[in-house]
């Protein structure tokens, strides 16, 4: 239990800072927030399956993290330079991770 009080509590600033502040983002920049917000939620919900496997480690959560947020990037800046959509590989992929990894959390509790 003490353990959940820092992830909820930093939950909670984010949430409450986001409605106080109030950020609007250009649509040039919302796929580019969209692939950004889906690699952090699999990075997480990577990093939750992995404590819960009892396999976590540190630094494969934070290098994954940078990773898979380097490269979502790098995919929609090529795309958008080639005008292609290349950013929905990198949203289908993210998509199916997030789906993937919240199968095997619900299974690891049921």
């Amino acid at each position: 239990m003490r353990s959940l009080i820092l992830p909820v509590a930093g939950l909670l600033i984010g949430v409450l800072a986001g409605l106080i502040l109030n950020v609007n983002v250009s649509y040039e920049l919302s796929r580019y927030s969209a692939v950004a917000i889906l690699a952090a939620l699999d990075s997480v919900l990577g990093a939750v399956r992995a404590e819960l496997d009892g396999v976590y480690d540190n630094r494969i959560f934070i290098s994954g993290f940078i990773t898979n947020a380097i490269v979502a990037v790098l995919l929609t800046f090529i795309g958008d330079r080639l005008s292609l959509d290349l950013y929905l590989v990198a949203l289908i992929n993210f998509g199916f991770r997030i789906f993937n990894n919240v199968a095997l959390i619900r299974r690891h509790f049921i």
